[in-house]
């Protein structure tokens, strides 16, 4: 769509906007009726006044000027109500088309595989959702109506004008084509400056998520004047950006101004010249005919900023509609719901890669038997996590097959295949919410009564009854009021409760202290119990009693075994790697 961009106007992103207003037919004819009906009504008071000055004011009429003021009176109060009318229905349509197209695009980043979060900043995305779709709520309210308004009002201006008196119309309008090329030339430009405007949007949001998400780095590096320094050349870059669009205004809103007052010197001397001859137009009509042609100026000076405002949305919509348009999530083919599976996995010659050409996994084969417990260790780097992920689908593989039960995964229905599977991850995420809901996550099938007796299970119920509120205890933004350890039992007991078929722990005791190992130990061992678990390892002496070991190196399996039959064999990767890790715990 990117390439359209350069157009004023982009008619194929406007339909697809007021697509949405389908749903709304009857607000919409309510407020595109009330721009009509305001339209004819507002001409009606320059006609008006006509009739007043020269039928009752110059004739000295008190009675005749009453009972136009009252009229000129009840017009208004018509106005006034239909401007109300206009101005809720308009802006109520707006906000309920957004509040739909916000909830499409969320509801399509949900669908997303990870690979796309991968490539695209967090940042961008909530601008998509947030900040974009507020323009699009303008695009409505203070746009396509507005616009709607204002011409119907002129064209009506028009239509008078010239039964009122066709020279004095042609006079008047002898400024509009100059007004209407400039018109046309702020639009073109503008539209450039506001996709500019948005980008710089887009990275200040990202730039600044990122930084107060990794504030304890920022600070423990010292790069606080650096990141201020990079803020200030993005802030200045956003700045630039909107001074640019104000250069444009600022050019086009004096000539709009000038040429308008053009237009109504020109009424007033060939108006007045005439009105001196007596050659049928009188003063009223001239004072008529420069109300109209305010009613004229004014809007078109407007319309060009409400044009903006239509444009800013075409902008914004063009944006959320490529989000929209993405087609990155997974493939849900799958017609066979997981339930109460044995366990069993099987590997069988999967390649992946994250990015073409640059394979991961180089053609894996392995095999999980029902209630086993399996570790998978190797360097930084082996493929360990990557197999985790293409368990539930988080990844689509690029070739190979991956069964579960017999049954290859994509066989599965997404939603219950992830549903059977649970993951404790090492980087534990939490919500800003209660302790209940981090583990629950809102189901509402999962009561506190199961909750507290998962947590006896597992023993950390009394842990989590030390702390202020106990189940209701609010761990704020990504778990920060816990400690690592405490955030890492909160998510086994997370897994634990979910009943899954097969549970998957990644790294969990990798960066906790020694008391919250033994804890997570004795949660390990609880929850791995008769069920189906790969345990991804970094300290070889936790998974000691594994029922297999699987060893990785550079994307492929290059030893199996038990703890005991991996120690044995003679400058075996694993022994290496063992030995050179209980050396490194015995020195310290």
């Amino acid at each position: 769509m990117a390439e359209k961009s350069g157009n004023a106007f982009d008619i194929e992103i406007f339909t697809r906007l007021m697509s949405f207003a389908k749903r709304y037919k009857l607000y919409f004819f309510i407020a595109s009726s009330s721009t009509i009906l305001l339209a004819l009504f507002s001409v009606l008071s320059p006609y008006i006044l006509i009739r007043l000055v020269d039928n009752y004011i110059l004739t000295q009429d008190k009675i005749g000027v009453v009972n136009y003021t009252v009229l000129m009176l009840g017009i208004l109060l018509i106005e006034v109500m239909l401007q109300f009318t206009f101005i809720y229905f308009a802006n109520w349509v707006g906000q309920h088309i957004i509040r739909d197209i916000r909830a499409k695009i969320f509801r399509h980043i949900l669908q997303f595989r990870m690979a796309y979060f991968d490539k695209n900043s967090v940042g961008r995305l909530v601008t998509r959702v947030v900040s974009d779709i507020e323009t699009i709520a303008a695009f409505f309210s203070n746009g396509v109506f507005t616009i709607l308004s204002d011409i119907l009002k002129m064209l009506a201006v028009t239509i008078v004008m010239f039964i009122l008196n066709w020279r004095l119309a042609l006079i008047t309008i002898a400024v509009l084509p100059i007004l209407v090329y400039a018109t046309k030339l702020f639009q073109v430009a503008i539209k450039a400056t506001f996709q500019e405007v948005r980008n710089q949007v887009a990275n200040l949001n990202g730039f600044v998520q990122e930084r107060v998400t990794g504030m304890k780095i920022v600070q423990l590096f010292n790069r606080e004047n650096i990141e201020y320094q990079n803020f200030k050349e993005i802030n200045d870059k956003h700045k630039k950006a909107h001074v640019k669009t104000i250069w444009y205004y600022s050019v086009f809103f004096p000539i709009a101004e000038i040429l308008s007052s053009i237009g109504i010197g020109l009424i007033v001397w060939f108006g007045g010249g005439q009105a001196i001859q007596d050659s049928g137009i009188s003063v009223g009509m001239i004072i008529g005919f420069i109300q109209y042609a305010q009613m004229l100026f004014r809007p078109l000076r407007q319309i060009a900023d409400k044009f903006n405002q239509l444009q800013m949305g075409i902008v914004a919509g063009e944006r959320v509609f490529k989000v929209i348009d993405t087609n990155s999530s997974i493939d849900k083919n799958g017609t066979i719901v997981a339930e109460n599976l044995k366990g069993d996995i099987k590997f069988k010659d999967v390649r992946f890669s994250y990015v073409a050409d640059e394979e991961v996994l180089k053609g894996i084969n392995l095999e999980v038997k029902s209630g086993q417990t399996i570790a998978i260790v190797g360097a930084t780097g082996a493929g360990k996590s990557t197999i985790i992920n293409l368990i539930n689908r988080f990844y689509e593989i690029d070739s190979g097959s991956i069964y579960v039960d017999d049954v290859p995964v994509n066989e599965y229905t997404l939603e219950s295949l992830r549903n059977q599977v649970a993951i404790v991850l090492q980087d534990v995420f939490l919500f800003s919410d209660s302790i209940l809901n981090n583990i629950t996550l809102k189901d509402e099938s999962i009561t506190l009564e199961q909750v507290e007796k998962a947590a006896k299970q597992i023993g950390i119920h009394d842990f989590i009854m030390t702390l202020p509120g106990g189940y209701q205890y609010n761990v704020k933004e990504r778990g920060a009021m816990l400690s690592s350890g405490q955030r890492q039992l909160i998510s086994f007991l997370r897994a634990y409760v979910s009943k899954p078929s097969i549970l998957i722990l990644d790294e969990a005791t990798s960066s906790v202290d020694a008391h919250a190992e033994q804890m997570i130990q004795h949660a390990t061992e609880t929850i791995t119990k008769d069920r189906t678990s790969i345990v991804i390892a970094h300290r070889l002496a936790t998974i000691k009693q594994a029922d297999k070991i699987i060893v990785m190196d550079n994307g492929l399996v290059v030893e199996k075994g038990t703890h005991t039959e991996l120690l044995q064999k003679e400058n075996g990767y694993y022994k290496n790697l063992y030995d050179k890790q209980f050396s490194l715990e015995v020195a310290s």
